[in-house]
């Protein structure tokens, strides 16, 4: 039995995140992040798609074909698309991040079934790498806060409407405001249209991560270490207040370790 234990450990891992706006893909070689790649999420996929973007990614990779998967997705309708790619993909069903699969974690959420699967993953990767108490801020197509006191519960979260989705929904909303590139202006007041707009959107969202961490802070009634990954997280945390590390492959990192934990 110790024999077959060690051989599924020994197979190479891919991990896919499928979010709204990016689905990323890391290849572990043991316990290893060996290499990643990000894709554009589609709203409509089929599973030879699904598998074609799998071959491309696999064969820049480098590291041959993986003998084990795991999948979290938050768009139902690729769900089981990327189930059945990463199938055929690998030789044996992926474990799915969903009900029925053990997280370790404790949870005091009224549904943990709500929790997407993304966040699990998190949560799990923050607790394991950095201790407790740990706030995750996730930023993409939603800005995530994940929060976990210093008895290491997930005690909850917030969800808000991300950078991006925030300037788009801007420039959709009135006619006359333009489309931006998401950076910090030189000043907060603006001298012109573009200016003044990347202030609100990117300054003010600085401001509301400062402002809802003091506030996540004062809650739990002590301070914790704050992560902050996904899109633009490098430059978002250089402009906190609170001290972050930044972490890129949080999230991925997370899924190796549920699939280690549910292993085969």
């Amino acid at each position: 039995m110790a024999r077959d234990e060690n051989s599924v450990a020994e197979k190479n891992l891919l991990a896919v995140d499928v979010g709204n706006t990016h689905t990323r893909l890391g290849l572990f070689v043991g316990d290893e992040l060996a290499s990643t790649w990000e894709l554009t999420t589609r709203g409509r996929l089929t599973v030879d798609e699904a598998r074609m973007q799998l071959a491309q990614a696999l064969s820049l990779m480098g590291e041959g074909v993986p003998g084990e998967a795991i999948l979290a997705c938050v768009v139902p309708t690729l769900t089981d698309v990327w189930r059945r790619a990463l199938t055929a993909a690998c030789g044996t069903r992926p474990l799915v991040v969903g009900p029925g699969l053990k997280t370790g974690l404790k949870m005091r959420y009224d549904d943990p079934s709500e929790v997407g699967a993304d966040r699990v993953a998190d949560v799990r990767a923050a607790r394991e790498g950095y201790g407790a108490p740990v706030v995750v801020v996730d930023l993409g197509t939603t800005t995530n806060f994940e929060v976990v006191d210093a008895e290491g519960t997930f005690v909850g979260g917030i969800i808000a409407p991300g950078v991006a989705l925030g300037a788009r929904s801007l420039s959709a909303a009135a006619a006359r405001l333009p489309m931006i590139e998401l950076r910090a202006p030189a000043a907060v007041i603006g001298r012109n249209t573009r200016a003044a707009m990347q202030s609100g959107v990117v300054l003010g969202e600085v401001a509301r991560i400062d402002g809802l961490l003091d506030a996540v802070m004062a809650e739990l009634g002590e301070p914790a270490t704050v992560v902050v990954t996904g899109d633009g997280a490098e430059a978002i945390s250089a402009l906190l207040r609170h001290d972050a590390q930044v972490d890129a492959t949080l999230t991925l990192r997370g899924l190796w370790s549920l699939w280690r934990a549910n292993r085969r």
